[in-house]
């Protein structure tokens, strides 16, 4: 979250210096004050080098943010709030609730921008939960028993050696002990909701396929080469529970 603020933060000062020489334009013309008070295509006047560095960093940071998936902003709140921050005034709404707002914000830019993803995840379950032998917990987790073992089943507080292998919905693999040949011996209470939930349904010796929620998985913020809101499938070996 810090690294958001950070990035939030930074092009407020460019939207500030924009905003003050958008004034300026406008004033020059006799132009009634207005949201986007300098037409399209109208040049604003660079004095300093002062002018050239905020219009270039609001425009380098802007596009990032549309990059990102951020296209609006109150523009007048947007300067409201720099001119507080700098004259020391008394901020609008309590400093305590900054993170959340933003927080917030950026969390319903990433559901818009991986909308597609999210719908698909969606739907792919949806249908998943009908095939043969695919079975649903409470929490949305689908699990589908390969091999069934006989052993015992661990608890979440255990630690257990697990041959895996794991894919995004496409196919696409992004990791397997498999293929490095070498079993992962890992805690329970320190992996991914899904995993927790899934493999204390395993008894030692079982091999279950696992189709997990991105809120059982990594959630709106991915991992490595895990896209945000992506819907996992996990093929589990449950090899040995090691206990606490």
């Amino acid at each position: 979250m810090k690294k958001i603020i950070i990035t939030f933060l930074l092009p407020l000062c460019a939207f500030t210096a924009m905003s003050q020489t958008k004034k300026t334009t406008t004033a020059a013309k006799k132009v009634t004050p207005v949201k986007t008070a300098v037409k399209a295509g109208t040049q604003p006047i660079f004095k300093s080098n002062l002018d050239s560095a905020s219009y270039a960093l609001g425009a380098k940071m802007a596009s990032g943010m549309k990059q990102d998936g951020l296209t609006l902003l109150n523009y007048d709140l947007l300067v409201r709030g720099f001119k507080d921050a700098f004259a020391g005034s008394a901020f609008s709404i309590p400093e305590e609730k900054f993170k959340q707002a933003i927080g917030d914000l950026f969390n319903k830019v990433t559901q818009q921008k991986y909308a597609p993803a999210i719908a698909e995840g969606k739907s792919f379950l949806e249908k998943n939960k009908t095939q043969t032998g695919v079975q649903t917990t409470p929490s949305g987790l689908q699990y589908l028993v390969l091999t069934k073992g006989t052993g015992i089943k661990p608890a979440a507080s255990d630690t257990v050696l697990v041959h895996y292998k794991g894919t995004l919905l496409n196919g696409t693999e992004f990791d397997s002990s498999y293929k490095r040949d070498q079993p992962l011996s890992l805690p329970l209470n320190n992996v991914i909701p899904g995993w927790t939930e899934g493999v204390q349904l395993m008894s030692t010796g079982s091999k279950y396929k696992f189709f997990i929620p991105y809120n059982l998985a990594y959630g709106e913020g991915g991992q490595g080469e895990i896209p945000p809101y992506s819907t996992l499938v996990f093929e589990i070996e449950l090899l040995k529970v090691n206990g606490k």
